[in-house]
């Protein structure tokens, strides 16, 4: 195996950032407590790893070359990385550090957020920020993700939550005008009602029925399960909803299930984590695993 190549220092990356903010070496070098010569040897030392000048002179100072523009982000980037990776060091020693929780808004809306309060008076040690999108920034990355999907992540801890079983719904108004479905064959004469990133729902569906190859006569897309739930509810069309998200509308017959078409998907809610969680996230894991049940079992 070669050598590895040989990466420019913390502080020849910092004089780096601070003499294309400020256009000189002799600025970067007051800023960074350095002498001028120390701050030109150290950007020499970067542009020979990286082959290429990355500053060139203007009557205004040094400007960055065009292979400085392209090695600039990733240089503050490095940066960043390296202070981030330090607040999460100290962070890990704290015992205060807190879980940060991803999930889909549906769960939230429907499920978790009613239920938090009685898991927040019991753990008052546990920290619980929630956050509705995953960052690729390590400081922003979920402890735990309450992630749809087939299962299939053999690098995290995981555990099922709910979703997997599926009901067609409709409001009886739109069951009504478009005449009622007394088979799967004829949710070909409606409105789908569908999520964009759960598309195979549909192809499901048509697998399970016999009709491999069906289309609907119309497709409404949405970016939210809460609006598709809103939207039959309005009498929009029809919808494949995981039953559990909407049992109080099937109860008061606000929603039905025509010709009790349903099926079992592949696809469901997880909570996905790291192998080596840390206690706390172990405890909110545990706790979340357990009121799923309890949550999916009312409904089943």
């Amino acid at each position: 195996m070669g050598s590895l190549p040989r990466l420019p220092s913390t502080t020849a990356l910092q004089l780096l950032v601070a003499v294309a903010e400020r256009g000189s070496t002799a600025a970067a070098a007051r800023a960074c407590n350095l002498t001028q010569s120390a701050v030109s040897k150290r950007l020499k030392a970067i542009e020979t790893a990286v082959g290429l000048p990355l500053f060139k002179r203007t009557g205004r100072g040094l400007a960055l070359t065009h292979a400085g523009e392209v090695y600039l982000p990733y240089a503050r980037g490095a940066l960043e990385q390296m202070a981030v990776g330090r607040v999460r060091v100290r962070e890990s020693q704290t015992a205060k550090r807190p879980v940060r929780l991803h999930m889909q808004a549906i769960l939230g809306e429907r499920w978790l957020l009613d239920r938090f309060p009685a898991f927040a008076a019991r753990h008052p040690e546990i920290d619980v920020q929630f956050t509705h999108f995953v960052s690729e920034d390590a400081s922003g990355a979920p402890d735990i993700d309450l992630r749809y999907g087939n299962g299939d992540w053999d690098d995290c801890k995981t555990d099922y939550l709910m979703g997997r079983h599926v009901s067609l719904v409709a409001s009886p108004a739109y069951l009504a005008r478009i005449g009622n479905i007394a088979s799967a064959t004829d949710v070909q004469r409606a409105t789908l009602l569908q999520h964009f990133q759960m598309p195979g729902l549909w192809a499901e569906f048509t697998e399970a029925q016999g009709l491999r190859g069906a289309v609907p006569a119309h497709t409404v897309r949405y970016g939210y399960l809460s609006l598709i739930v809103r939207s039959a509810l309005a009498g929009l069309g029809v919808a494949l909803v995981a039953r559990c998200f909407v049992r109080d509308e099937l109860a008061q017959g606000r929603l039905v299930v025509p010709a009790a078409l349903a099926f079992d998907s592949q696809s469901a809610y997880f909570s996905v984590r790291a192998k080596d969680a840390a206690p706390a996230v172990e405890t909110l894991a545990r706790w979340i695993s357990a009121e799923a049940r309890v949550f999916e079992r009312a409904t089943s």
